[in-house]
């Protein structure tokens, strides 16, 4: 061998052993970065923004992988997480799914039923009244008779709300009807828990009342309506 071969040998060993380093600088680059990155976790991303108070479904969210070290500890990673709850809050498109976004959709319990009727969105929503809350329901009834005063009632206090539906275009009423109802407008159906007896009142009211309204209360809000403040007429204030 030459001196010309020996130097192409030697450079040729060099090129293999600059190669190899090389690599193994990669490898080790590699399960650096895998032992800061750690281990991959599902998680769950949502496609479209939703409403607050709104029912989820799976439909809504697309799968993500994570770093688990950088995942937080309230992301969903299991759909199954959604299934009858609703949003806290409104949820913007991208955002990760976490456990304290969500909440259970408010059930019935033992003895009540479900009843809903449509309240005027004007006077009786205003866009305030959501799945969970409480509001007292108020009807006012107009006389029987031509000297009788209007007169209004809370007919339900504290009643639950679980359900709040879609702005409904009503019909004008009829003008040779004269059966107590609405005018023309939009309306909100809206869901309430109660008992049997509760909901034979909101019945009564949703076909006899002149106007049904809705009133907020204030989380946590539980104190009493005494009778004597339940019925309310204009002499009351003489």
């Amino acid at each position: 061998m030459n001196s010309r071969q020996r130097r192409g040998a030697i450079l040729l060993l060099l090129s293999v052993l600059c190669a190899v380093g090389a690599f193994v600088g990669v490898l080790s680059v590699i399960k650096n970065v895998e032992s800061k990155v750690g281990p991959e976790k599902t998680a769950y991303r949502l496609k479209a923004d939703v409403a607050a108070y709104k029912a989820l479904d799976p439909g809504q969210f697309e799968k993500v992988r994570m770093p688990e070290r950088w995942l937080p500890p309230t992301a969903v990673t299991d759909l199954d997480e959604v299934s009858g709850k609703i949003a806290v809050t409104p949820l913007k498109k991208g955002s990760l799914l976490q456990d304290d976004m969500i909440v259970e959709r408010p059930a019935l319990k033992a003895g009540q039923q479900e009843i809903a009727i449509m309240i005027d969105a004007a006077t009786g929503v205003a866009g305030k009244i959501n799945p969970g809350a409480r509001v007292n329901i108020y009807a006012t009834f107009e006389g029987k008779r031509a000297e009788d005063k209007p007169v209004s009632k809370v007919i339900v206090a504290g009643a639950q709300v679980i359900d709040v539906g879609k702005l409904t275009p009503l019909e004008a009423k009829d003008p040779g009807d004269t059966t107590p109802g609405r005018p023309g407008g939009e309306a909100v159906p809206i869901t309430f828990a109660l008992d049997t007896r509760d909901a034979q009142r909101v019945a009564y009211a949703e076909s006899f009342a002149s106007h049904v309204r809705l009133a907020l209360l204030a989380p946590g809000d539980a104190a009493a309506i005494p009778p004597a403040e339940r019925t309310y007429t204009l002499d009351g204030d003489k």
